[in-house]
């Protein structure tokens, strides 16, 4: 099989991480990562080959709880906390700034444990627990805000929900300022160029 850069992504894992009062861990980013410095986020990385390759396969051909795995090992590495009862919120794609496209599977879990010591490491500077209503009072990478409150929503009532933007007023912009309402074929034909190249 052709490799087929249309087809290529990153893989992301992101963590809601939920106390047994209901509060979410939120950390702040450190001013010198490169995407998104000193907004706050949650936990979260990519998934590399060696995180499931150097261990034994769970059939004769596959690797199972990849994403669980990632989760665990992310967390720990970020704040400290081992985590259990993991489970789906939401997915998106976030392209970087060098054009790779990655594909973020935002979970959520619950500590594993009674203590809750949160180690930061070097690429986040602070955290809080928060409620969704103290979640506004933060700077948030836009849409874990929403993600939160779609988790908010399932814990509360079982149901599950799907993310949506709260729209502002006035007219709708992409990432590059341009109003979604004017744009056309030929200009996402243009943009998909420029992120991917040609096909």
């Amino acid at each position: 099989m052709k490799y087929d850069k249309n087809q290529v992504h990153y893989v992301t894992a992101t963590v809601i991480v939920v106390d047994k009062r209901g509060r979410f861990l939120i950390a702040r980013r450190s001013e010198n990562e490169k995407a998104f410095p000193g907004l706050w986020t949650v936990p979260g990385g990519k998934l590399e080959v060696l995180d499931y390759a150097l261990r034994k396969k769970d059939t004769s051909v596959h690797w199972y709880n990849v994403l669980e795995d990632l989760a665990k090992r992310e967390v720990l590495e970020e704040v400290g906390l081992e985590i259990k009862n993991i489970e789906y919120v939401t997915s998106l794609v976030y392209v970087r700034s060098d054009n790779i496209p990655s594909l973020i599977i935002s979970l959520w879990a619950e500590p594993a444990g009674e203590r809750q010591d949160i180690k930061l490491d070097k690429s986040l500077t602070d955290y809080k627990w928060v409620t969704l209503e103290e979640a506004k009072n933060y700077e948030l990478i836009d849409g874990i805000y929403e993600e939160l409150e779609i988790l908010d929503k399932k814990l509360k009532t079982g149901k599950n929900m799907e993310w949506k933007k709260k729209e502002d007023e006035g007219t709708k912009r992409d990432d590059w300022g341009k109003s979604l309402d004017e744009e056309t074929d030929v200009e996402w034909k243009k943009r998909e160029e420029e992120l991917f190249g040609e096909y």
